[in-house]
């Protein structure tokens, strides 16, 4: 361990361990050993400190004014924290896996106990049918071993985007390659037509902008006006992400 690290809290639940660390002004959440999931400022609990995360909240922006988001996969719950201050949400849904991350993310991480957001525990694969639909959706199931098998499921990821709302937007952390291209790239090319469009982070990501339809296209010139008008209250800009974005290949 960093001799700057301090443990705040460890648990353990049937999938393993869950740790809280505060290093500074900032604090990891950890599963297993040492596999970080999320890291907030403590200062500010919606600031997004990694590419990926503002990557996915970018993504958010592709819609002009989204009402309703589903999260499948809580975390400490930094994106959900950001997306509730910045959007123009009036409903969030989750749903988490493990009990104790809510619990941590509520009292350790920052998340604020909102009116909006409604948290759901259990599996995303067997939850997802009895979600409601959403104008913004975000998969984000990771482990201490990697993505979860939902980030492969064909008939999953369809369901997540008949459950968009017209004119709504899919955002998936997908898991980077060597290559520079999303894990399961074939079967995303297939299941979604080429009709979509990827973001590769530094963290060795890839973020997913997927439309509810072929129709639906992105608005890249809505995009920046959206990004430049929340930079300021970000406290960052989005530029280099929307740069990023292409087409798969």
């Amino acid at each position: 361990m960093n001799k700057d690290e301090r443990v705040l809290v460890e648990v353990r639940d049937e999938f393993g361990s869950i740790r809280v660390l505060e290093v500074g002004d900032y604090r990891f959440l950890e599963f297993g050993e040492c596999i970080e999931q999320s890291c907030v400022f403590t200062r500010d609990p919606s600031w997004l400190e990694y590419d990926y995360t503002r990557a996915m909240l970018m993504g958010a922006l592709a819609h002009p004014a989204p009402e309703t988001a589903l999260f499948l996969g809580l975390g400490g719950g930094t994106l959900t924290q950001a997306c509730l201050k910045f959007l123009p949400l009036e409903d969030v849904e989750v749903i988490e896996l493990r009990p104790a991350v809510p619990e941590l993310a509520m009292r350790y991480m920052g998340l604020e106990d909102d009116e909006r957001l409604y948290i759901r525990i259990g599996d995303a694969l067997e939850l997802l049918a009895s979600a409601e639909s959403a104008d913004l959706i975000f998969v984000d199931l990771y482990t201490d071993t990697g993505p979860s098998a939902a980030h492969l499921a064909w008939s999953f990821l369809r369901r997540c985007q008949e459950k968009l709302n017209p004119g709504g937007w899919l955002v998936i952390n997908q898991w980077g390659t060597d290559e520079d291209k999303p894990l399961g790239a074939a079967l995303l090319r297939g299941l979604f037509h080429r009709h979509y469009w990827e973001c590769p982070v530094k963290e060795g990501n890839v973020v997913l902008l997927i439309p509810a339809d072929l129709e639906q296209c992105l608005d890249l010139a809505g995009l920046h006006e959206r990004s430049a008008f929340l930079a300021a209250r970000l406290g960052y800009s989005l530029d280099s992400l929307i740069a990023a974005l292409r087409a798969p290949t």
